[in-house]
């Protein structure tokens, strides 16, 4: 830990990101041991992604979102939670129209589209926050590296979560898993520019954190919900229970 410690700050971001992406990688790759399911097994995988993402918006994105801007006060932290949360949904209901108007009766290729965009806004400002830590440490490298640490682990069922339901659709598994490893890719440069530009960065992060909360959220809504609790309600309900509980018994561990 020494030596990385003596690193320069974009490089300590850089290996941080390399690692919490190839924990996404790591989790879409599950795909491959998969077999074709039936019965309840894809609601429940369905509803276990939209847990995922429910609990990340909160824990991973809300939550920080708030704390970064408690010190202007509450007035501006509603602004800015509320009015990036609106955003975010406008932007993933904007995008399933125009998906839909593109590829038609192609729903595979749409919820392809929108797990991967929903989750690459979720991992840019994660991204960020992992360079910024890193890039402000001064000699704190270690609490910086708990940081990308925690991210990682959670990113392993993130990138599951998405190429899962992607592969009990019918799609490839090697699509599933480019879809889902792709997400988390964008973590790596998001890290490297966030520890260049600490102080730019840190004033937009509110922003960004909440932006992608409510991506996420519209997804969930649009896409896995539906599909999940169509299906099965009570397999969709215990794969949400279990998702959200799985990813806040993480994020609260880990902290």
């Amino acid at each position: 830990m020494d030596g990385f410690a003596l690193l320069p700050a974009w490089v300590q971001a850089l290996a941080a990101t390399g690692f919490t992406y190839a924990m996404t990688a790591a989790g879409a790759a599950c795909v491959f041991f998969a077999r074709n399911m039936r019965g309840r097994a894809l609601p429940l995988a369905e509803g276990l992604a939209a847990g995922v993402m429910l609990a990340a918006s909160f824990f991973s994105l809300l939550l920080p979102a708030m704390e970064r801007t408690e010190a202007a006060g509450a007035g501006r932290a509603a602004v800015v939670l509320t009015a990036g949360f609106l955003a975010g949904g406008a932007f993933i209901m904007l995008a399933d129209r125009m998906l839909a108007k593109v590829r038609g009766r192609f729903s595979g290729g749409k919820r392809g589209a929108l797990l991967c965009a929903a989750m690459t806004l979720h991992n840019v400002p994660e991204g960020f926050a992992v360079g910024v830590a890193f890039g402000g440490a001064g000699g704190a490298v270690v609490s910086a590296a708990m940081l990308a640490l925690g991210i990682g682990i959670q990113n392993f069922p993130e990138g599951l979560c998405v190429s899962l339901p992607l592969r009990r659709e019918g799609m490839s598994a090697e699509r599933a898993f480019l879809i889902g490893q792709a997400s988390g890719f964008a973590e790596v440069p998001a890290g490297v520019l966030g520890a260049l530009a600490v102080g730019l960065i840190s004033a937009m992060l509110p922003w960004a954190l909440a932006f992608s909360a409510g991506a996420m959220v519209a997804v969930v809504c649009a896409e896995l919900v539906p599909s999940a609790f169509g299906e099965s309600k009570t397999a969709g309900s215990c794969g949400v229970l279990v998702g959200f509980a799985l990813m806040m018994f993480l994020d609260v561990l880990l902290g």
